[in-house]
C-alpha cells in the first residue's frame, strides 16, 4: 500500500466526523471515495494532509507514519491536494501560481532554466499555456480548479487528494479533466484518491470506491459492486446508478 488509513476517528466538541475509519490505497490506483454531504469525506482528506490531527488512529505513507505532521510536511513527503473551495492566490499570473509549487518543494533564490522549463512543461500538459500571463483570479472555475491542480502537480507528489475538482463544471469541461487525470495517472504514474458528487466521473474514472455515511465506511468495491449495492442507493445514490 502506498497509503494505509488505519481506525481513524476525527471528534469535533462532541461529534464523531470520522468513526473508525480503515481503507488502504495501492501504487498507481484510481480510488474514489462518495458519500452524502457530511458524511466524513473532507474531513478525512483534512486529517491525512495535515490540516486535522486525528483524534484516535494512524496515517501510513509508504509504511511511514505521517498523522500529526504540519501540511507541508505532509507535502515534502509526496502528498498534494486540491480543495472542495479552490484556493488561487489571485494577485499571481498563472505562470508564478504553478512556478510556487515548484520552489515549494526545491526552494532557490534564483529560478533555473530547468525550473522555468518544467514549469512550461506543466502548462502544456494541464492545458493552461494560453493563460500563462494571465492573473489567477481572471480565470473561470474550471481553470481556476485546473490551476490548482497544476500547482499540485509540480511539488512532484507520489500521491494526489482531489476534493471535488469537478463540482460546477459543465459535461465538456467534465470530460476534459477526466482525461487529464487519467494522464496524471497513467503517465506520471502518480495515485489519485478522489471525493467527487459528479457520479459520471467518479464512476467513469475510478477503479474502486469507498462510500462514506456518517462517518463511517459502509461499502467498498468496484464501481458496478458500489453502484448496485442497497445500502448505498438508500444512503447516497437513491436508485441504482446505470
Amino acid at each position: 500500500m502506498i497509503l494505509q488509513v488505519e481506525g481513524l476517528s476525527k471528534a469535533f466538541g462532541g461529534v464523531l466526523a470520522v468513526k473508525d475509519l480503515t481503507f488502504g490505497v495501492l501504487p498507481g490506483e484510481r480510488l474514489g471515495i462518495i458519500g452524502p454531504n457530511g458524511a466524513g469525506k473532507t474531513t478525512t482528506f483534512n486529517v491525512i494532509s495535515g490540516e486535522y490531527r486525528p483524534t484516535s488512529g494512524v496515517v501510513l505513507l509508504e509504511n511511514t507514519r505521517i498523522d500529526g505532521l504540519r501540511p507541508h510536511e505532509v507535502n515534502r513527503r509526496g502528498i498534494a491536494r486540491t480543495f472542495q473551495i479552490v484556493r488561487v492566490f489571485g494577485s499571481l499570473s498563472v505562470r508564478e501560481h504553478v512556478l510556487t509549487g515548484l520552489i515549494s518543494r526545491q526552494p532557490s533564490l534564483r529560478i533555473s532554466s530547468r525550473q522555468e522549463d518544467e514549469v512550461e512543461e506543466l502548462l502544456e500538459f494541464t492545458g493552461l499555456e494560453r493563460f500563462r500571463s494571465t492573473l489567477a483570479r481572471n480565470l473561470t472555475t474550471a481553470y481556476k480548479k485546473r490551476l490548482e491542480l497544476a500547482t499540485a502537480l509540480a511539488t512532484h507528489p507520489k500521491l494526489l487528494l482531489l476534493d471535488e475538482l469537478m463540482a460546477g463544471l459543465n459535461p465538456v469541461e467534465v470530460e476534459e479533466s477526466m482525461e487529464v487525470l487519467r494522464r496524471i495517472n497513467e503517465e506520471r504514474g502518480i495515485t489519485l484518491v478522489v471525493v467527487e458528487h459528479v457520479m459520471r466521473a467518479i464512476m467513469g474514472l475510478c477503479q474502486r470506491i469507498i462510500v462514506l455515511h456518517h462517518g463511517e465506511k459502509i461499502a467498498e468495491g468496484s464501481p458496478r459492486e458500489v453502484a448496485s449495492n442497497p445500502r448505498v442507493i438508500e444512503a447516497y445514490l437513491g436508485e441504482e446508478y446505470a
